[in-house]
């Protein structure tokens, strides 16, 4: 064999071995589950059907519960909008990814979920709301809404050009979505956040769904008129109640286009939302709230009766919201399903947060009360999930980076302040991945909700208001409302003393250097 034959062999061994490589790696990217995760915005538990509070349908999402698991108690570790995502991308809290509250800027240089997939051959995505204010890292795609986004004809920017889009801005984020997924890398797995502005405040609905729940009467919460008698000074300063603080433009729609002179503050807010409004769709806006809003004046109500029409309009407006939301995770799901990808996709839904339906008599979130602190997650991994679980283990939203990088089969850096929840979703671990929730709230300008920090354990919640040094305690089992504060009670002196202790311990483990609380 002469030289020139050996070189030819060489080659040809080395081009067979490169091409043996590049198949096992396509092969090995191939069988790496693709990921979607769905975060809608304000989506309360309570407005998604699968759990059982009977104030809605939700057909679409109760099939991803139909096909997984169903989360009972999944909370977040800052119930606020830009914080809440900034702690599912790096698996990290507010003190740590730098990002406390919606006034901050998410430093996009730090290590995050996204950039750690698409490091090791994902190809990845972000579209709809991103609300952090930087541009979006470690995504080969972006297409985002620029701060909170509007719900008619919305501004996008997408890689780095913004324009505006005609249209509705839930059925957008899907349509853009889509487009996507059908012109990704399709030799790699993909990981896709896909996150809904809807049905954040001011609640503008679908033309589709104008008249949904007309005929509706909401059930009123027991706590609906709560004196917040019975808890520290903060339930008494916020300024979040249906009864007091809704808008009657904003929030309620009694007006539609507003004098120069009353164009002040939220009502100045309204109008640049509403002229965002072809004509065409500002006449169907006003032909479908006119009506009601004419036998709203004529009917002159005050007190307890006024404070319950405010409650019907605000809830039937963020219910013909979440019909949107559920209609556009059908509209994915069908396309998973027409193109093959269902059954090698692993769907997580959830919301950046809970939101009160009235408990309290409020309407937002920020707070450490249940409804607000505990948020929706359903997760369906095909093959590897059972179906029709419904599970009571604490999980919380920092835990979600290493979950998903463990569906992945990736290593979890060890400064994640998480748990992976792989195990409970494989059926291979029982009772909770954390015994005690540690949450931190910064943001008190809006609403007047006071910082405040806070554990929850299987029975127990202890909330200090640590600019006040005034403490509340909860017995969960007990008072599921959360309308009685036994922290003073002696009875509870020795649980007391232990949920301090625990909190200080949390504190101390998760390298929160503020506040310094008093013992």
């Amino acid at each position: 064999m002469n030289k020139h034959t050996q070189v030819i062999r060489i080659i040809m061994i080395a081009t067979l071995q490169l091409f043996a490589l590049r198949n096992t790696f396509s092969q090995a990217t191939a069988q790496r589950p693709n990921i979607i995760y769905m975060m809608s915005d304000d989506h309360a538990y309570q407005a998604i059907s699968a759990y059982g509070y009977g104030l809605n349908q939700t057909p679409n999402i109760d099939k991803l519960a139909e096909q997984g698991v169903l989360f009972k108690r999944a909370y977040v570790t800052n119930s606020i909008c830009g914080p809440s995502r900034a702690v599912m991308l790096t698996g990290k809290f507010s003190h740590v990814n730098g990002f406390t509250d919606n006034h901050s800027t998410f430093d996009g240089n730090q290590q995050t979920v996204a950039k750690l997939l698409h490091n090791s051959g994902y190809t990845t995505a972000v579209i709809g709301k991103w609300h952090l204010v930087s541009d979006p890292q470690g995504f080969d795609y972006w297409n985002v809404h620029p701060g909170q986004g509007d719900y008619y004809n919305p501004d996008f920017i997408e890689n780095g050009i913004r324009k505006r889009v005609e249209g509705y801005s839930t059925n957008l984020v899907t349509d853009f979505a889509i487009k996507w997924l059908d012109q990704r890398d399709k030799s790699k797995p993909f990981f896709l956040i896909y996150q809904q502005k809807a049905p954040h405040r001011n609640w503008m609905p679908e033309p589709k769904y104008y008249h949904l729940f007309d005929s509706v009467q909401f059930p009123v919460p027991a706590n609906f008129f709560d004196d917040y008698s019975t808890r520290t000074s903060a339930a008494r300063e916020q300024e979040m109640e249906i009864a007091r603080h809704m808008t009657d433009t904003y929030d309620l729609k009694l007006a539609f286009d507003l004098p120069k002179e009353s164009q002040r503050g939220l009502n100045s807010l309204w109008t640049s939302i509403y002229n965002r409004l072809t004509p065409e769709e500002k006449q169907k806006w006003e032909e479908a709230y006119k009506p009601s809003n004419d036998a709203f004046y004529k009917a002159h109500l005050s007190g307890k009766e006024l404070a319950i029409w405010k409650y019907q309009r605000y809830m039937k407006d963020y219910m013909r919201c979440v019909q949107s939301v559920d209609d556009n995770v059908g509209r994915l799901m069908d396309y998973l399903k027409a193109n093959g990808l269902d059954k090698n996709t692993i769907i997580i839904y959830t919301s950046d947060q809970g939101f009160f339906l009235g408990e309290h008599g409020w309407f937002d979130k920020r707070w450490m009360y249940e409804e607000s602190f505990r948020t929706p997650l359903i997760v369906k991994w095909p093959g590897v999930t059972n179906k029709k679980v419904v599970t009571e283990s604490m999980v919380q939203n920092v835990d979600f980076a290493e979950t998903i990088l463990e569906m992945a089969g990736l290593p979890i850096p060890t400064d994640m302040q998480g748990k992976s929840f792989v195990p409970l979703l494989k059926g291979k671990q029982k009772g909770n991945v954390h015994d005690a929730l540690y949450y931190h709230f910064y943001e008190n300008q809006e609403h007047k909700v006071a910082k405040h920090i806070g554990i929850r354990t299987d029975r127990y919640k202890l909330i200090c208001f640590y600019e006040k040094n005034e403490w509340e305690l909860y017995d969960l089992q007990k008072d599921k409302s959360e309308m009685h504060n036994v922290y003073n009670d002696p009875a509870y002196g020795k649980v007391q003393a232990e949920m301090k202790q625990k909190l200080l311990e949390l504190k101390k483990q998760y390298k929160d250097p503020v506040p310094e609380i008093i013992p």
